[in-house]
């Protein structure tokens, strides 16, 4: 590894330069198990990835950071791929915008910083957001966003 961020970027107006053979790799995709993850997951064990790791949410709460360097330590990945996120949908999140906009950031730092510390190859951070206009006809086109 040549820096936390690892060596094996895109560079160069975009062109991939050495990029990552993920065959043998230990990868860790949290939220594998959720709507993206399972897409990922799939297209990972398509491209011949044989050790990927799915945390489960009842056994690593990533709020909480002895959960977070227990999951690497269990886990010991060599890249990881953190998706996982608290969602509830718009209402959950105009009701407690706090809550979620704490959990997800905690999971996330915490996450790249005891990936930091563990030394792995590569961290990859996968983030959306659920927001819509206010006044947007339903059903809406996408010209009307």
């Amino acid at each position: 590894m040549t820096g936390f961020y690892g060596r094996n970027s895109l560079i160069d107006g975009g062109k991939p330069i050495d990029m990552i053979n993920l065959k043998n790799k230990r990868i860790t995709v949290t939220g594998g198990a959720g709507f993206l993850g399972t897409h990922l997951v799939s297209r990972l064990k398509e491209r011949g990835c044989r050790n990927i790791f799915i945390p489960c949410s009842k056994d690593y709460d990533l709020v909480k950071m002895e959960a977070v360097k227990r999951l690497y330590a269990d886990a010991r990945p060599d890249i990881v791929i953190h998706l996982a996120a608290q969602v509830g949908g718009i209402g959950a999140n105009r009701e407690n915008p706090g809550k979620f906009f704490y959990d997800n950031l905690m999971m996330g730092v915490q996450m790249m910083e005891a990936g930091r510390q563990a030394g792995i190859e590569k961290f990859v951070a996968i983030g959306t957001i659920c927001a819509y206009p206010k006044f947007t006809p339903v059903p809406f086109k996408e010209e009307n966003l």
